[in-house]
């Protein structure tokens, strides 16, 4: 049996699930109107987007978190990151047995992600950090990091690696999830030659290892 499997993560799970599926007519309302890529794109306009979506989750599909455990346990992964905790799915997957720090700037989803957590079990593994992802990681990490998974505001994404980009090692993962909204990020990784191998992945996720 995985983690992911288990009754009591399972049971969260399978609910976070259903109301991610269950909340797409409330988001499409709140985003009515609104230029989405334009906002998601924008060094300022992801502050307003995203806090139009404080009450939504926009967590990782299933099959990203299904993904992102077996990344973490075949690699032994001691020090995951996330940027973007939303209501905390991705958190929940990331958990093979090492320490998960995460970040999220809506004070609301904080607490959500807080309390799913607790309720599966796994809240002693998860530092939940609150704010602007660019104080929050640029403090207290660790001294390697082996996953970083990038699942906030895209235009974000290339801001944060280099955040901690000092603290990868040979072998550290990279993940970027809903890559069509930041093909500049994506373009980048895929260039570096000298320092990644970048593949694409279905369901609109990027993979980077660290040589």
């Amino acid at each position: 049996m995985t983690i992911l499997s288990s009754p009591r993560v399972a049971q969260v799970l399978d609910r976070l699930f259903s109301e991610a599926n269950a909340s797409e007519p409330a988001m499409n309302a709140v985003v009515a109107g609104t230029d989405v890529s334009a906002m998601i794109t924008s060094r300022t306009g992801y502050r307003e987007f995203y806090g139009l979506l404080k009450e939504i989750p926009l967590p990782v599909s299933r099959e990203t978190g299904t993904l992102l455990y077996s990344l973490v346990r075949a690699t032994r992964a001691q020090a995951v990151l996330e940027f973007g905790t939303s209501f905390g799915v991705s958190a929940l997957c990331e958990n093979g047995g090492g320490h998960i720090i995460t970040t999220e700037f809506e004070a609301s989803k904080v607490e959500r992600a807080r309390k799913n957590l607790t309720e599966a079990g796994l809240i002693d593994l998860v530092e939940i950090r609150e704010g602007d992802a660019l104080q929050t990681l640029a403090r207290d990490l660790p001294e390697t990091l082996d996953v970083v998974l990038l699942d906030g505001a895209k235009a974000l994404y290339a801001d944060i690696l280099a955040l901690v980009e000092s603290r990868l090692h040979s072998g550290s993962l990279v993940l970027a999830d809903d890559a069509r909204h930041c093909a500049d990020f994506v373009s980048r990784m895929r260039e570096a030659v000298d320092s990644y191998v970048s593949v694409p992945l279905a369901g609109d996720l990027e993979l980077s290892m660290r040589l």
